[in-house]
């Protein structure tokens, strides 16, 4: 199973519009993954979630999206040059053991001309910390809200053809 994650909880996001059509690129090549908004994590995560206490809304996502997964996609903004606060806190509820050895790919979204590469450096430093093995193609997409039509669909040929490829890729690894 691959769960692919929008790492913000930030409502009516361009990382989620990304995440949703990655999820339709992924189907297309005969995938079906699950898709994991950090918005649905408890709205106190950063108080309740961490040193082994759990919330049963918790436990479920856990249950249902990071448990049974072996590959991982992380659709990641740029927050302050780095990665969302949220996606630290999740990573940190989570079990430090719980993913090792499993697989990541990891596209940056930002506003600006970097892509969150930056922020791809630093989730890698984690990711690897936590024994998480991360693919070498990453994809920064730059400029985003000008990739997407008044749908949230991605519209640039060039920025599908690298995902569609990125896709290919991580599948076969």
């Amino acid at each position: 199973m691959i769960t692919i994650i929008s790492a913000t909880n930030r409502s009516n996001s361009n990382t989620l519009k990304i995440a949703k059509c990655y999820e339709e690129l992924m189907k297309n090549q005969g995938v079906v993954p699950k898709l994991l908004s950090l918005e649905s994590l408890p709205i106190d995560i950063a108080f309740n979630e961490l040193y082994g206490k759990r919330s049963q809304k918790f436990q479920d996502i856990e249950t249902e999206y990071m448990i049974p997964a072996k590959k991982f996609v992380f659709i990641v903004p740029e927050y302050q040059g780095s990665i969302p606060g949220i996606l630290k806190v999740f990573l940190d509820a989570l079990p430090p053991d719980q993913n090792r050895n499993k697989k990541a790919v990891l596209i940056g979204i930002s506003t600006g001309r970097a892509g969150n590469l930056r922020g791809m450096d630093h989730l890698t430093t984690i990711l690897h910390y936590l024994g998480i093995h991360v693919h070498p193609n990453k994809q920064p997409i730059s400029q985003v809200a000008n990739l997407l039509d008044l749908d949230g669909k991605i519209k640039d040929e060039n920025t599908l053809k690298v995902l569609n490829k990125q896709i290919t890729d991580f599948l076969n690894w």
